[in-house]
């Protein structure tokens, strides 16, 4: 079963907003690789969910597939920030999967932290050129280490 990480601005949409809604749509993502990888994603598969563009930013928590992707309705909502003129319900152009919370870690795994340790260098989340990447696969060995570090 794949793994993932997930990454939010907390005040656009933190892991406290998911907890309190239980289910929703990762909409939005409007980059073709990480829609790629939304697409991948299987029901249950778990995903870390990580705190970007703050003032500490890292994985704060877990979240699980609860729906596989689907059309990103935000694509065709000419009102959205997310409308896409070329993408139509016959031919959508972005999908996203609705993810549930499953928990929030006691500590945030900080991105300083993730470069540092060893066994975490190659994380996309990690390195200059997929910094930008809103949606990533994780190893095994690579969810071993950070679970072991939220509780640490």
């Amino acid at each position: 079963m794949a793994r993932w990480l997930l990454k939010s601005e907390p005040e656009t949409f933190g892991i406290e907003h998911l907890k309190a809604k239980v289910s929703e749509p990762w909409d939005g993502v409007r980059n073709y690789t990480a829609r790629n990888n939304l697409m991948a994603m299987k029901l249950g598969e778990e995903g870390f969910f990580y705190h970007s563009s703050c003032e500490v930013p890292g994985v704060v928590g877990v979240l699980r597939v609860a729906r596989e992707a689907f059309p990103d309705p935000t694509q065709f909502d000419p009102n959205s920030k997310y409308f896409d003129a070329k993408a139509t319900p016959e031919t959508p152009r972005w999908f996203c999967p609705e993810v549930e919370y499953v928990k929030t870690f006691p500590r945030v795994v900080t991105l300083r932290e993730i470069k540092q340790t060893p066994g975490l260098q190659d994380m996309a989340i990690a390195t200059k050129s997929w910094s930008r990447l809103s949606v990533s696969s994780v190893s095994d060995k690579e969810w071993e280490i950070i679970t072991e570090l939220a509780y640490s």
